[in-house]
């Protein structure tokens, strides 16, 4: 299985290569803020070291997987916790102490001596 919190280049989105369409998947960036970031500093900032970086990125980085995301809020997820773990395991938790406290809700209220429920139950019957 592939690791959802690594960095891919992004075959799928690519203009090129794939590694502005990565960088954009990783961070959650827009993949146009990330490619005119690249063009500017390599042009106009003359960052030309920024060429050989592309391309040591495109030939070390493995593709991302097909499929790596099951729905567009799974990705969503996975940038979060690679954005900030301790946020995204705090939202985790906060979501499953609200089911935990809504089953036993629901469990108290079946499990209870509760007559006018035992009164409904035995009226299907």
């Amino acid at each position: 299985m592939a690791a959802r919190t690594q960095f891919y280049l992004n075959k799928q989105d690519a203009k090129w290569k794939g590694v502005c369409a990565g960088i954009s998947d990783y961070t959650g960036l827009d993949v146009l803020w990330v490619r005119l970031g690249v063009a500017g500093m390599t042009v106009i900032a003359q960052q030309w070291w920024l060429v050989i970086a592309y391309m040591i990125v495109a030939w070390v980085v493995d593709p991302k997987p097909i499929g790596l995301y099951d729905t567009p809020d799974d990705a969503k997820f996975w940038q979060g916790v690679r954005s900030n773990p301790k946020r995204s395991s705090a939202e985790v938790r906060s979501k499953l102490r609200d089911i935990d406290r809504r089953l036993a809700d629901m469990e108290t209220h079946y499990t209870s001596r509760n007559t006018a429920l035992a009164n409904e139950i035995d009226a299907l019957r």
